[in-house]
C-alpha cells in the first residue's frame, strides 16, 4: 500500500502544480479578500448593488477598517491585510470587485497608493493617443455601383401595361343654350330617358374581407333620472346637547314606579354582560391595525402619513386653567398613562404666597379617559421638573420652584391607574350619577428648608442602580441594585447629590412627631426624610478664566452598565431587601477606603442660563490646604445666546449630545474638546424644547415658540429641517417627550404654555430606521469631527502666518528720525512711475 500512496502523492503534486500554473499570480501590491455579506453591508460594497461589473471600485475609509479590526479582531475579513492597513499612508484605500475571479476571490484590496493610482487612472496606449490626435474628416460621396438590386426594385414597381380607354361625348349644336323645361312623368312613358340602376349582388363574384380597419370610440352610456320629494307637513325639531337632570323628588318618584323597576331588573344582566366583555376585550380596538398586515399600521386604506398626526388631547379646566405645563413624563410601566406638572405662568422669580393662588399639583391622564385626570399629586409649591424612579416607578421625585425636593409614593393608586373603566356592582343598579372623585395623593417627604437650593430646581436625574457615590463623589458599587441617589441642579450655581437612605439611624427614645390628620393616609416610605432631608454633598461650578460661578439649568450624565458579577453575599442581601424595600433600614457606606469603580464616567454636560455648555467632573478634589472642593470645568463654549433648555444624550450613540437654546441647536461629541461638531444657523423663532427620536439615530424634534415642531433628519438634510409640522398649538411649546407604545406605534407628547397636553402619533417614515443608520451616523459624526479639527488647524496656521504689527515703541523713533529719507524714496518712486507711463504712451501713439 505504501508505493500506491507515494505514486498518488506524486500525481497530486503534479495536479497542484498544473493548477498553480493555470491560475495567474496577483501583483505584489494587491491582496485578494473574501468579504461576507455582513462586511459588505457595513462598508457599503454589496455585490450588484453598490459595486457592479461596470463600477467595480469602492474607496474605503482607513479609520473604518481600523475600527473594524479593533472591534471584530480575528473575525474581521480585513485581518489578513492588517499590517498593510495600519501602515497605509493615505486616508482612503481602494477595494475592487473582481467578478471574473481573476485573482481567485471576488474582491481584492489595493495595498499601495501607486497601485490605486494605476488602477483608477491607467496609462494610455500609443494607439489611444493616435486616435486622440486623429482629425475627423467628412466622408466623400462615392459612385453608385449596382449589383443586381435594381432589377428587383424594378420588378416590384407598378407599371401601366394596357392602353387607356378614350370616350367622346358630344351634343347637337342646336341644343346649345336652349331653355330647359323640367316636368314630371311616369316611368311607363319613358322611352329615351334615363333609368336608374339599382345595386344588386352579383353571384358570379364572392369577395372575402381578410382585414378591415374601423374606428371605434368607447362612450359611456348615459342614463337620465330625476326625483322630487315634497314635504307635506312641517314640524319643529331640536337637538339636545346638554344632559337634563331630574331633581331629588323626581328621582324618588321614578324609582317607585313598577315599570321602571321591571325595566332595570330586565336590563341589568345585559349591561353587566356588556361591561364584562369590555373588560375582557376592547371592542373599540382596531383589529386591522393590530394585525399589522397593511401598508401602514394606522391606515387600512394604504395611504402612508408623512407628518405627525394628533392622537389625543388632554386638558382640565379645573386644574390647568391659567397655568402652564412645566414638565411631562410617561409612566414607565402602565400603558397610556402620562403625568404633567402645572405651574404658574411666570418665567422667573419666586411665586408670591397669596390666598388666591391655585394649589400646585401634578396630574395623571390616561388614554381611556382624556377628559378627566386619573390621579392628582399635591405639591408644596410649583414643580418645574419631576422624574419616575427607574427601579421603582411608584416613587416620584420633584423639584420645587423654592428649591426644595419632594417625594411621592403612589403604590396604593396603581390599581386605579391600571383600570380602564368604571366598576359596576352586579347586585345593585343605581340610576344616580357616580360621585367618585379623582384620588389625591399627598407627598411623603420634603427636604429641609435650610438645606434647599437658593433658586428653583430646573433639572433632576436619578443615578442608575448600578452604582452609588460617596460624600466625595467617588463612584462605588451599589449593593442594593436600586436607584437610591438623586442629582439636582439650580441657577444657584450648584449641583446637589441626595440619598434616600437615613444618614443617621433614629433612636427609639426620641419623641415621635405628631401625626397630621391630612397625612394619616400618607405611606411612611420616606418618613425618616420628611423635613430633615439634606444633600449628601454639593458641587459648585467655578468659572475657568475668571472669578464667579456658572449657573446651570440642565445637565446630563452617561448611564453606567455594570459588567462584573455580584458575590453571593450581595445577592442574598439584595433578595432580602427586594421583599421589604424599607429605605429607612438601608445603610450608607461608612468605610474609610471604598473600592471605586474605575470604568464609571463621572463627567457631566451642563447647560447654563447664559447660553454656555460646559463639561466638568463631579468628583471633589483636595486643594493645597487639604479641603475638598470642586474642580474647574474641562471646557466651556458659549454657542447659545440665552437659556439652554435641553441637554440630552442620544439613545443610540452614547457619546453624542444635543443641546438647544434661544434660536439654534448644537451637537457635541464626548471625546471632542474643540467645540460642537454641528451648529445650526440662527432661526427667527426661539427653540423651547427638543428630544431625540427613540427609534431613529438621525432624527430629532425641536419645539418652537410659535407652536410648531421642526423634524430634523441628518441623513437627508443638515442645513434645514426635513419638514416642519405647523399649527401644533397656538402657544409656546414647553416640553416634548417621546414614548414607544408598540413596535408599530410611537407617540410624541407635546405641551404648551396654555396647560394643554397633546399626544401626536409618529408616522412610519419617522419611526422605522433605515438599514445601518447608526453606522452611517457614526461615520457622519466622525467626518464632522475631522472637519472641525482641520478647520482649527488651518485657523492656527493663518494666525501664525499673519504679519505681526510693529509695536509703537519701535515705530515712533523711525518716524521721528527719518523724514528726509522717506521723502527722497517717495520722490524717486514717483519719477520712475512718470517715466514708465511716458514710455507706454509713446509706444501706443497717444503721447502728444
Amino acid at each position: 500500500m505504501a508505493p500506491k500512496k507515494k505514486s498518488g502523492g506524486k500525481k497530486k503534486g503534479k495536479k497542484d502544480a498544473a493548477d498553480a500554473e493555470d491560475k495567474p499570480d496577483h501583483p505584489y501590491d494587491i491582496m485578494p479578500l473574501v468579504l461576507t455579506s455582513a462586511t459588505q453591508e457595513i462598508f457599503g460594497c454589496i455585490v450588484d448593488i453598490d459595486v457592479t461589473a461596470e463600477k467595480p471600485y469602492k474607496l474605503l475609509d482607513r479609520e473604518s477598517i481600523t475600527y473594524d479590526l479593533r472591534t471584530r479582531a480575528a473575525v474581521s475579513d480585513f485581518s489578513p491585510a492588517k499590517q498593510y492597513v495600519l501602515s497605509y499612508p493615505e486616508e482612503e484605500m481602494l477595494l475592487v470587485f473582481d467578478r471574473a475571479f481573476t485573482y481567485g476571490q471576488c474582491f481584492y484590496l489595493v495595498l499601495t497608493p501607486e497601485g490605486k493610482k494605476r488602477i483608477l487612472s491607467p496609462p494610455k496606449s500609443e494607439a489611444d493617443e493616435e486616435l486622440v490626435h486623429e482629425v475627423v474628416k467628412t466622408p466623400e460621396v462615392k459612385h453608385w455601383e449596382s449589383f443586381g438590386s435594381c432589377l428587383e426594385i424594378e420588378a416590384e414597381s407598378v407599371k401601366v401595361t394596357r392602353e387607356k380607354l378614350r370616350f367622346k361625348f358630344s351634343r347637337v349644336r342646336r341644343k346649345f343654350e336652349a331653355p330647359v323645361c323640367f316636368s314630371d312623368r311616369a316611368l311607363a312613358d319613358i322611352k329615351k330617358g334615363h333609368i336608374t340602376c339599382a345595386s344588386y349582388q352579383d353571384r358570379r363574384f364572392s369577395i372575402k374581407h381578410i382585414q378591415c380597419d374601423r374606428g371605434i370610440q368607447a362612450v359611456a352610456s348615459v342614463q337620465t333620472g330625476s326625483t322630487q320629494t315634497l314635504r307635506t307637513s312641517l314640524s319643529n325639531t331640536f337637538t339636545q346637547y346638554a344632559p337634563r337632570e331630574f331633581n331629588t323628588k323626581e328621582k324618588e318618584s321614578l324609582l317607585q314606579l313598577q315599570s321602571v323597576r321591571k325595566f332595570c331588573h330586565a336590563m341589568t344582566p345585559r349591561v353587566i354582560q356588556a361591561l364584562q366583555q369590555r373588560e375582557i376585550m376592547n371592542v373599540f380596538d382596531d383589529d386591522w391595525r393590530l394585525l399589522g398586515i397593511q401598508v401602514e399600521g394606522g391606515d387600512w386604506t394604504g395611504k402612508v402619513s408623512e407628518g405627525l398626526m394628533l392622537y389625543q388631547a388632554f386638558t382640565d379646566q379645573q386644574y390647568s386653567k391659567d397655568k402652564r405645563v412645566s414638565c411631562v413624563n410617561w409612566h414607565p410601566t402602565i400603558f397610556g398613562v402620562i403625568a404633567v406638572a402645572l405651574a404658574q405662568k411666570k418665567d422667573t422669580g419666586v411665586k408670591e404666597a397669596t390666598p388666591f393662588n391655585k394649589p400646585s399639583i401634578i396630574l395623571f391622564f390616561s388614554f381611556s379617559d382624556p377628559c378627566n385626570p386619573q390621579l392628582v399629586l399635591e405639591c408644596p409649591d410649583d414643580i418645574l421638573v419631576f422624574e419616575f424612579c427607574p427601579s421603582d416607578p411608584n416613587i416620584i421625585v420633584g423639584g420645587c420652584i423654592n428649591g426644595q425636593l419632594v417625594l411621592w409614593d403612589i403604590s396604593a393608586q396603581v390599581p386605579h391607574l391600571q383600570s380602564s373603566g368604571k366598576k359596576v356592582s352586579a347586585n345593585k343598579f343605581d340610576l344616580a350619577e357616580s360621585t367618585e372623585k379623582t384620588p389625591v395623593v399627598h407627598y411623603c417627604a420634603m427636604s429641609a428648608l435650610e438645606s434647599r437650593h437658593k433658586a428653583p430646581i430646573t433639572d433632576i436625574r436619578w443615578l442608575p442602580s448600578t452604582f452609588e457615590v460617596t460624600k466625595t463623589g467617588t463612584p462605588i458599587k451599589n449593593r442594593y441594585n436600586l436607584s437610591i441617589q438623586i442629582i439636582t441642579c439650580s441657577p444657584d450655581c450648584t449641583l446637589m447629590f441626595w440619598d434616600l437612605r437615613a444618614q443617621k439611624q433614629p433612636s427609639q427614645s426620641s419623641e415621635q412627631p405628631k401625626v397630621d390628620q391630612k397625612k394619616s393616609s400618607v405611606p411612611d416610605t420616606f418618613k425618616h426624610l420628611d423635613r430633615t432631608w439634606k444633600p449628601l454633598f454639593r458641587v459648585t461650578l467655578p468659572k475657568i478664566e475668571s472669578s464667579g460661578e456658572y449657573a446651570p439649568l440642565k445637565f446630563n450624565l452617561e448611564q453606567y452598565t455594570l459588567n462584573s458579577n455580584h458575590t453571593e453575599e450581595e445577592s442574598e442581601h439584595e433578595e432580602g431587601f427586594e421583599a421589604t424595600r424599607d429605605y429607612s433600614q438601608m445603610k450608607m457606606f461608612t468605610g474609610k477606603s471604598p473600592t471605586p469603580l474605575e470604568d464609571v464616567n463621572t463627567k457631566v454636560y451642563i447647560g447654563t442660563e447664559d447660553g454656555e455648555v460646559l463639561y466638568t467632573d463631579w468628583r471633589l478634589q483636595k486643594d493645597e490646604s487639604g479641603r475638598m472642593q470642586a474642580s474647574k470645568p474641562l471646557w466651556c463654549f458659549s454657542v447659545h445666546h440665552w437659556l439652554v433648555n435641553t441637554v440630552q444624550r442620544s439613545p443610540f450613540l452614547k457619546n453624542t449630545m444635543l443641546t438647544t437654546g434661544d434660536s439654534n441647536f448644537a451637537i457635541w461629541r464626548e471625546n471632542v474638546l474643540e467645540g460642537p461638531i454641528i451648529l445650526s444657523p440662527n432661526s427667527e423663532q426661539m427653540c423651547t424644547a427638543a428630544c431625540w427620536s427613540p427609534s431613529r439615530p438621525a432624527v430629532f424634534y425641536i419645539g418652537k415658540e410659535d407652536g410648531r415642531i421642526e423634524v430634523w433628519n441628518l441623513l437627508e438634510k443638515t442645513s434645514e429641517p426635513a419638514f416642519v409640522q405647523e399649527h401644533i398649538t397656538n402657544a409656546k411649546i414647553t416640553c416634548i417627550e417621546p414614548w414607544v407604545a408598540f413596535p408599530k406605534q410611537h407617540f410624541l407628547a407635546v405641551t404648551d404654555e396654555q396647560g394643554t397636553l397633546r399626544v401626536l402619533e409618529i408616522p412610519k417614515n419617522l419611526r422605522v430606521a433605515s438599514r445601518g443608520e447608526s453606522i452611517y451616523m457614526e461615520r457622519y459624526f466622525r467626518l464632522e469631527e475631522n472637519v472641525l479639527k482641520d478647520f482649527l488647524l488651518k485657523q492656527d496656521l493663518w494666525e501664525k502666518e499673519k504679519p505681526e504689527a510693529p509695536s509703537p515703541e519701535a515705530t515712533e523713533p523711525a518716524k521721528k528720525g527719518s523724514p528726509v529719507e522717506s521723502d527722497e524714496a517717495g520722490l524717486k518712486e514717483y519719477t520712475e512711475h512718470q517715466s514708465l507711463e511716458k514710455g507706454i504712451l509713446k509706444e501706443t501713439g497717444l503721447f502728444l
